[in-house]
């Protein structure tokens, strides 16, 4: 067949009408990309603000059906569109082989300049051409919307795909923390943020100060020993006590105890008027069920009793938010004296640190599904009491015990393992 002439003009608008059909097919296969990929959080943002165009946006992802039925259409319309002209293109240049030319010509304009390209743009700036294209589909979501509702009454019903529409976009808190860890934060605001989604995971009982580490007021020493102890302590609250933490009588403001410290015929009846009533914590209580109990209670100081009535430590508030915020001491070595660093990169620390305080300060990964303090973990380990200048290893960490009295480690020395530290770096 011998191609049939035709007029400059006439080829011309061909050319123009393929041009056009392939920029609409690159502008639905774009929109689809940068739409469905748009974030979401980002735009209900913008929405609460009173962007109308996020708001826009989100009315189409509120209906993906609809939204990818309008975008199909119009992106097989133009498709066609344009292999029907590239045919007839190809028969008035060149005959049946011009047709063969034409479509393998138009596969490839179509897969770099109609999908491809655009897809990557899209995936690459999805908000920018979300906020382009949710007004002409729109647009478009109204003129085709018989044609849009009978294509998904057919496909749900053939595929049963209704059930499937409504996603559910919400976060878990793994999820979350994940997506925290990935976004773009200040290191501080990231740490605090990935603090609060911890608290649900850690117990009153992991952050407490242990009963043997209380500080508190024995009613039944010598008013002189109180005095003085009252003078010396660096403790805002203390609790007083008779002969046992477990008697306790209450809670002692040292703020209050500047009330009376001048008087010259101080009784510790007169002490004892300042003290107030002891608010108690079980121990396997969440932080942020304590955190909403402290808030209730005005409170700040709490006795941790475990289930049998018994105390086995003190939190604070202040407990609570460096589990959020970190240390509110800038410096570590004065928020952690028993915790020193060697020459050699080993640290020699205190047998009653609680493991979950060397992991945040060392940023190490210490076993924290067992014992609380370093002390506990070292003797669960070994199954018996160890002898000082006896070695073990846990996981990557070699732990030497250097004292140990009255049954307990006093202090050990910790490393890491040479090859665990290269195999990090």
């Amino acid at each position: 067949m011998v191609a049939t002439p035709v007029g400059t003009a006439s080829l011309s608008l061909l050319f123009t009408i393929l041009i056009v059909c392939v920029v609409f097919s690159a502008f639905f296969s774009g929109s689809e990309t940068g739409i469905m990929t748009a974030n979401r959080y980002r735009l209900k943002h913008q929405a609460k603000t009173g962007n109308k165009s996020a708001q826009r946006i989100l009315n189409l992802l509120a209906h993906p059906d609809k939204l990818i039925g309008v975008i199909l259409i119009g992106n097989n319309i133009t498709n066609v569109a344009a292999s029907s002209v590239a045919t007839l293109i190809g028969l008035q240049m060149a005959g049946d082989s011009g047709v063969a030319i034409a479509a393998g010509a138009l596969t490839f304009v179509i897969l770099i300049f109609g999908e491809v390209g655009p897809k990557t743009f899209a995936a690459k700036h999805p908000e920018a051409v979300a906020h382009v294209a949710a007004p002409v589909l729109n647009v478009l979501l109204k003129l085709l919307s018989p044609l849009v509702w009978i294509i998904n009454v057919t496909t749900n019903t053939l595929f049963r795909l209704n059930s499937l529409a409504k996603g559910d976009h919400k976060l878990n808190t793994d999820e979350l923390r994940t997506l925290v860890q990935d976004v773009f934060l200040p290191k501080q605001h990231r740490s605090m943020l990935l603090g609060v989604l911890e608290l649900d995971t850690i117990t009153v009982d992991d952050i407490m100060i242990p009963r043997g580490d209380v500080n508190g007021i024995d009613i039944e020493d010598d008013l002189e020993d109180i005095i003085k102890q009252l003078r010396s302590t660096q403790h805002t609250r203390m609790p007083v006590f008779r002969d046992s933490i477990n008697d306790c009588i209450g809670i002692l403001h040292t703020r209050d105890a500047s009330r009376f410290m001048g008087k010259p015929d101080l009784t510790k009846a007169e002490i004892l008027q300042y003290v107030r009533e002891p608010y108690y914590v079980p121990e396997s209580a969440s932080l942020p069920a304590q955190l909403i109990n402290f808030q209730k209670q005005k409170g700040r100081f709490g006795l941790v009793v475990d289930e049998y009535g018994d105390v086995q430590g003190i939190v604070t508030l202040e407990d609570i938010l460096e589990e959020i915020v970190g240390e509110f001491t800038t410096s570590m070595t004065d928020s952690h004296k028993d915790m020193l660093p060697q020459p050699d990169g080993s640290w020699v620390i205190d047998g009653s640190t609680s493991i979950r305080d060397i992991n945040r300060q060392l940023h190490w990964q210490l076993p924290l599904n067992g014992p609380r303090t370093l002390n506990g973990l070292i003797i669960d380990t070994l199954e018996t009491i160890p002898e000082s200048s006896l070695s073990l290893r846990i996981g990557k960490y070699m732990i030497e015990v250097l004292q140990v009295r009255d049954n307990t480690v006093k202090t050990a020395k910790l490393a890491i393992l040479p090859s665990a530290s290269s195999s990090q770096k």
